[in-house]
């Protein structure tokens, strides 16, 4: 999906009622970190979440991508598979 397509999907979330919408994984790609900022400075009731590892870039991204939304949140996981 583009970063705008993206943006409609979270718009109408947030209209249907969504209170947490996880945008993307910003260190996966620029257009990520792009779509999950863009998302976080429009939505207005949901929260706002980025993925990430709990890897300290992976933390810092995330929250960077998240940190003008209204409702910020990072989201984290522990890889387990080898290749994360």
């Amino acid at each position: 999906m583009t970063v705008d397509e993206k943006l409609r999907v979270a718009h109408k979330l947030e209209n249907l009622g969504v209170d947490i919408i996880e945008a993307g994984f910003p260190i996966a790609s620029t257009g990520d970190f792009e779509a999950v900022q863009r998302i976080s400075r429009e939505m207005r009731n949901a929260s706002v979440a980025a993925l990430a590892r709990c890897r300290r870039e992976d933390i810092s991204l995330a929250w960077n991508a998240v940190r003008d939304a209204r409702h910020p949140r990072v989201h984290t996981f522990l890889a387990t598979s080898d290749i994360h």
